[in-house]
């Protein structure tokens, strides 16, 4: 199986050099290799999981907790429009 590992590092934004792509190319071989030989693996009847363990995120209640604040912190801004900010104008 031929790599390219120029190819790979381009996709992955990152900079090699010719000794580190030497290096790399069996490395990466061998990686696919190990894949390949996973893909052999006979997986009928077994049940896809996202997660390791079987169990359910805990939900918590869809309740509002902050109040709402938006005269308290507007009170302090310098000019105040129909409950919005006015700032001056940057583009004529």
């Amino acid at each position: 199986m031929d790599i390219d590992v120029r190819k790979t590092a381009m996709l992955a934004r990152i900079a090699l050099t010719d000794a580190e792509a030497a290096e790399l190319q069996p490395q990466l071989s061998s990686i696919l290799g190990y894949i390949e030989t996973l893909s052999e693996v006979n997986t009928e009847g077994v049940e896809a999981t996202a997660h390791p363990h079987d169990t359910a995120m805990p939900l918590r209640a869809n309740v509002v907790t902050n109040s709402n604040r938006r005269d308290a912190l507007q009170a302090v801004a310098p000019k105040i429009e129909s409950g919005l900010y006015v700032v001056p104008k940057v583009i004529e």
